[in-house]
């Protein structure tokens, strides 16, 4: 039941060595254990997305049209690695805009067009805000001056009056 190690001289039982036996990949017959597999190190590259240009959409897309018999069109789609979606989309862009509706798109939320119009309106309704609040002090200051000028029985000169805002 013992088993000596190679590295040392002391004796260990057999069912201390079973762990031994994995971590090593050892069976006791001397033999690799195929429970255990080698794990490669290296990080993988994370895959990249295929993009297709607007040619080569065009062109698989003429080529699928002159398709005639039976099962062509799969055959072209497995030599070129494409799926039959592909094929639906490309079509779709096609009829949509030509070769313009093939060109890559952009992926997430398209511009909103209005946005920068909201922008500018809210930018000048801010202004007008501002700008009457402006003119009603200005009014107000006016007014005072009016009645200021009443109490104390100064004479104002109503064409200076016209001229100011």
């Amino acid at each position: 039941m013992f088993k000596r190690l190679k590295d040392s001289d002391a004796a260990v039982p057999v069912e201390e060595m079973k762990g031994a036996r994995r971590a090593t990949e050892i069976s006791s017959t001397g033999a690799r254990d195929n429970t255990v597999t080698d794990s490669d190190p290296e990080v993988l590259e994370k895959p990249r997305r295929r993009r297709f240009s607007a040619k080569y959409k065009l062109r698989i897309v003429e080529q699928a049209d002159a398709c005639t018999q039976q099962g062509e069109i799969g055959a072209l789609l497995r030599r070129e690695g494409l799926y039959s979606s592909h094929l639906t989309n490309w079509r779709r862009q096609r009829d949509t805009g030509a070769l313009a509706g093939l060109s890559a798109q952009k992926r997430g939320r398209k511009p909103d067009p209005a946005a920068a119009e909201r922008l500018e309106i809210a930018k000048l309704k801010r202004e007008n805000e501002r700008l009457q609040f402006k003119l009603k002090k200005a009014h107000t200051i006016i007014e005072f001056q009016k009645k200021l000028s009443e109490i104390l029985e100064i004479p104002m000169d109503t064409s200076e009056m016209d001229k100011t805002p």
